[in-house]
């Protein structure tokens, strides 16, 4: 099977997939919405492979193969998986592909999943490899972004996006930067602390395709014609020990809120998280006093998950053209807003 009918990074899409990818996103809306249902996917089955944390990727993914009429098979945890009993990746690829007909895996190891790709012919999507890559969380940033600038009546081309925080493992900017530098010409702002800067092999390739690349390592700047912020957390849980002991944590000077917005940024930046967020004292991550305003996109870009990533199960399960075929209206309450402080 070839790396176009797995989604294993973004190095294997170039413009044209990601814009049908686009395409497909948007008509599965009144799905995602809950307005309709369709059963495309009946009686296919998905195995959800996550060998590290996750609630938020998990089950979006899980939604998102239901909402198509599949069914999803769980695994939770290394410990509680085969290979804790010593069982290679190879068997375990092989294995879960004669139950499953779709596979979505995470794994705390960077290349782990495309070494369990390799064993199987059953279309498998990268659902986070260590701080490698995180292809499914980059689409649905591009598809949020590419929704955000029609609603504000701007075009991605010439944009300015600031990409803050963990950038060295933070590998949901390393599959965005890698996105974004389809489009263009951008202005990419990086501000990161001392050590955690983004790694230097993809700052090159984003420059070699014509984009201009700032880095810095303060927040404290004049970003009045700033389009996108895009803060990440400190992903400590890849740190090693000497790391963990000199690191002291982010200062105001990373701190993304309010204040920020309203005396440095505009009133149409937005503001995107790949979740989860650190919303307790002192750790300086995206402020919980944005809450409620409208510049503030992050659930509206987990939302936007759902429809990404039922767009993905469609094109390589081979039913994108079915589904609205098959479209019908849903019959229980939806309500209007899903979240109490939702604009």
């Amino acid at each position: 099977m070839s790396q176009r009918q797995h989604l294993l990074t973004v190095d294997s899409l170039n413009r044209e997939r990601v814009d049908h990818l686009l395409r497909i996103a948007a008509r599965m809306e009144p799905i995602a919405q809950r307005r309709q249902v369709t059963r495309v996917l009946e009686g296919a089955v998905l195995g959800n492979l996550f060998f590290e944390a996750s609630t938020r990727t998990r089950v979006s993914f899980n939604a998102a193969f239901c909402r198509l009429g599949g069914s999803v098979c769980d695994t939770t945890g290394f410990t509680f998986s085969s290979m804790a009993k010593g069982e290679s990746l190879y068997d375990t690829s092989r294995v879960m592909s004669g139950y499953c007909d779709a596979i979505v895996m995470r794994h705390p190891d960077q290349g782990s999943v495309a070494e369990f790709a390799a064993a199987t012919n059953v279309p498998v999507i990268n659902g986070g490899d260590g701080p490698g890559e995180h292809p499914s969380q980059a689409l649905l940033d591009i598809y949020t972004i590419d929704k955000e600038f029609q609603r504000l009546g701007k075009s991605l081309s010439g944009a300015h996006i600031l990409l803050t925080g963990d950038l060295k493992y933070g590998r949901t900017v390393h599959s965005l930067i890698k996105l974004l530098s389809l489009y263009g010409p951008l202005r990419i702002t990086l501000v990161s602390p001392p050590g955690l800067e983004m790694p230097a092999q993809l700052v090159d390739l984003v420059t070699s395709r014509g984009h201009r690349i700032e880095q810095r390592n303060s927040l404290a700047s004049d970003f009045s014609d700033l389009d996108v912020v895009y803060a990440t957390r400190i992903q400590k849980e890849r740190f090693t020990d000497e790391m963990n002991e000199s690191f002291q944590g982010l200062s105001n000077d990373f701190m993304v809120n309010r204040d920020f917005l309203d005396q440095r940024c505009s009133d149409n930046t937005i503001v995107m998280h790949p979740l989860p967020r650190d919303s307790r004292p002192g750790a300086n991550d995206l402020n919980v006093d944005l809450n409620g305003d409208p510049r503030l996109a992050i659930f509206r870009q987990t939302d936007n998950g759902i429809p990404m990533r039922m767009a993905i199960f469609a094109t390589l399960l081979e039913v994108d053209e079915l589904v609205e075929k098959e479209m019908r209206p849903v019959r229980w309450f939806v309500p209007a807003q899903t979240g109490t402080l939702d604009r």
